[in-house]
């Protein structure tokens, strides 16, 4: 077996850039930049992590061979939700239950794409998975919570698993595997925490977008991979590469890799470490698309079991979260649920049938809003009155059976009819014929058919150089894109009726142009939608996870806008009370030095302005170093 020590992966780790971005096709793991985070505010973890590693080397030297009684795992998906799409089906989570029990039986259709030269080294984990079927009070549920959140994204703090923070708290651990489905910002897919962490904590949170091989899960990464890989952290299992070149993974029949791989590549795939074995990139724990991870070895599986037999999982495989309740489970979900015959104040929200049910549980709300009102009725149909006009609400349904409720349905929105709307601003179907607005003031207008368009301009002065546009009350998807003259600034590109918002800090005045379009010929003819600019003497930030909208904060003080870039960036370094020297380096996404120039930071003088108009497009890492400081920023060049 590979030998290292804990606390020295755990450290080679920490120096290690996690970042990515949103439409980046690299797969991101945020697990160990989590276990960094936890370690330095847990200071008793690393022991506990260092038992179980102890546990674990016994465990692999006496293990036998053959196979192991089957541990079924219960699971509870928490989802948290801002928008329909992220709010996503019970059909895509049992998707996803689908791929975990064919991943961690060696049973998944794929397999037989491993090649021959790692075929014997398949491992079945005897792993199984089943969404809870009781609740931590012996209650019947369907394994699924939902919880509205008025929040666009997460990020890897662990605050989408505290209800402090307006996520929600885990079940207990030690008897469920909680994952938490949800919107993660800077490009994660997702993360887990390993064993020894805390239980307040404890469990995998995966995004939306690629969670399960249905619905919202969007390739390369719409295989339900990503959920096997963290599963696999949460296992204890470790990068293939072992988070350093040429790293360790702890598994002694998995070959030793120079670095992560991503895609596709095609075996066999040499590495150049000693012996140059050929690397095992069709492993889960690898960072290839999800049609490309295939399998765990024996090696692999046998780290896994040692938790799971006796070890720090060892509850699970006794816990009864998988047994039907006394009283029996609950009923089935409806499905089919409509609206039809919307005004500006009423809609007909209809379902069908579900067989045993005794009546229904529907909910709506305002988009905006984080509390239902519940109708209870025997009948598949309901109308809604006293909404609002030109509204948009958020529907769902569930069934309520004698053995108790189901779950609820996939949520389904409308948008009430406008009492009346008028655009006092058309035409303005182009940059040259955009209307001048007045800021700090609500712009009413509207996106009238597929082809319609609007352009709006602006000047700032020189005591408010700095810009923030908000776009609200859509009622269908709407994008924009923010212009200072001729340059793109910032583009704000959310799904559905969310909110936009582009921001842009400014050195110099400028005439600025808002461009307002339908995300494939998106319209309604009946409902405006809200424009409102301002202008500060201040930069904006946005509130939130303390993330910059448009200047993307990654180190302390170091700045960069715009976010994405084309032509250009701006940079203002630290300085504090003397002024400080230093390189400003930029690197490409493979970490390949590309540009460096000596500058100085100081009161009088801290921004500057580097050109990117040869950059290819791509994510680019700017890292300002001095002799006290080392500071990284990520931006994305895009012409």
């Amino acid at each position: 077996m590979k030998k290292t020590f804990i606390k020295n992966l755990i450290l080679m780790a920490s120096g290690i850039l996690m970042f990515s971005f949103s439409g980046f096709s690299q797969r991101t793991c945020g697990s160990m930049e989590v276990l960094d985070r936890q370690l330095k505010e847990d200071p008793d973890m690393l022991g506990r992590m260092n038992l179980i590693e102890k546990q674990t080397i016994n465990y692999m030297k006496t293990a036998h061979p053959g196979p192991r009684a089957i541990v079924t795992i219960p699971v509870v998906v928490h989802v948290v939700y801002q928008t329909s799409a992220q709010n996503i089906s019970d059909a895509q989570i049992l998707s996803q239950i689908d791929v975990l029990n064919a991943d961690f039986r060696a049973l998944n259709g794929d397999i037989s794409g491993v090649p021959t030269e790692f075929q014997s080294l398949i491992g079945d984990p005897e792993v199984e998975f089943c969404l809870a079927k009781q609740d931590p009070n012996g209650n019947a549920t369907s394994g699924i919570t939902r919880k509205y959140v008025n929040k666009s994204s997460w990020g890897t703090n662990d605050d989408v698993k505290k209800s402090s923070k307006n996520g929600v708290d885990p079940w207990d651990a030690s008897k469920y595997l909680n994952i938490w489905v949800c919107n993660i910002g800077g490009g994660i897919l997702g993360y887990a925490q390993f064993p020894g962490g805390s239980p307040a904590t404890d469990g995998v949170v995966i995004g939306y977008n690629y969670f399960g091989t249905t619905g919202a899960a969007t390739p390369p990464f719409d295989k339900g991979r990503t959920a096997t890989h963290e599963i696999g952290h949460w296992l204890n299992l470790r990068h293939i590469w072992g988070d350093a070149k040429c790293g360790s993974d702890l598994v002694g029949d998995t070959p030793t890799h120079n670095d992560p791989n991503y895609g596709c590549p095609s075996h066999p795939h040499k590495s150049t470490c000693s012996g140059t074995p050929n690397e095992m990139f069709m492993n889960y724990m690898d960072y290839v698309d999800d049609a490309c991870m295939l399998m765990f070895s024996g090696g692999q599986k046998t780290r896994m079991r040692a938790v799971l037999d006796g070890g720090a999982r060892g509850s699970l495989a006794s816990s009864s979260g998988c047994d039907v309740p006394s009283g029996g489970g609950s009923c089935n979900t409806p499905s089919g649920l409509a609206a039809s015959s919307i005004t500006s104040s009423s809609a007909t929200m209809s379902w069908t049938a579900v067989s045993g049910a005794s009546s229904y549980d529907l909910q709506y709300k305002t988009n905006s809003s984080g509390t239902w009102t519940t109708v209870n009725t025997t009948s598949t149909s309901s109308i809604l009155t006293g909404l609002t006009s030109g509204t948009t609400y958020n529907t769902q349904v569930r069934a309520v059976c004698s053995s108790g409720p189901s779950a609820y349905s996939a949520q389904v929105n409308f948008t009430t009819a406008s009492a009346g709307c008028t655009d006092n601003y058309e035409s303005n179907n182009s940059k040259t014929n955009a209307k001048t607005i007045a800021t700090g003031t609500n712009i009413n207008a509207l996106i009238s058919s597929s082809s319609d368009v609007d352009w709006f301009k602006f000047t700032t002065t020189s005591s408010k150089k700095n810009v923030k546009v908000n776009l609200s009350n859509l009622p269908a998807d709407y994008d924009m894109k923010l212009y200072r003259s001729s340059t793109l600034v910032a583009t704000s590109q959310n799904s559905g009726t969310q909110d936009e918002q582009c921001i842009s800090n400014n050195t110099k005045t400028a005439t600025f142009y808002v461009y307002i379009y339908g995300y494939s010929g998106a319209y309604d003819p009946s409902n405006c939608y809200n424009l409102y600019v301002t202008v500060s003497g201040s930069n904006f930030r946005t509130n939130g996870d303390e993330e910059w909208t448009e200047l993307t904060r990654v180190g302390d003080e170091l700045l960069v806008w715009p976010n994405p870039a084309q032509n250009e960036i701006n940079v203002r370094l630290p300085f504090g009370e003397e002024e400080v020297s230093g390189d400003l380096n930029i690197f490409d996404a493979t970490g390949k030095f590309i540009y460096q120039q000596k500058l100085t930071g100081s009161k009088e003088n801290s921004d500057y302005r580097i050109d990117v108009s040869s950059f290819s497009n791509g994510l680019y890492f700017i890292n300002w170093k001095t002799l006290s400081n080392n500071l990284v920023q990520k931006v994305i060049v895009t012409k």
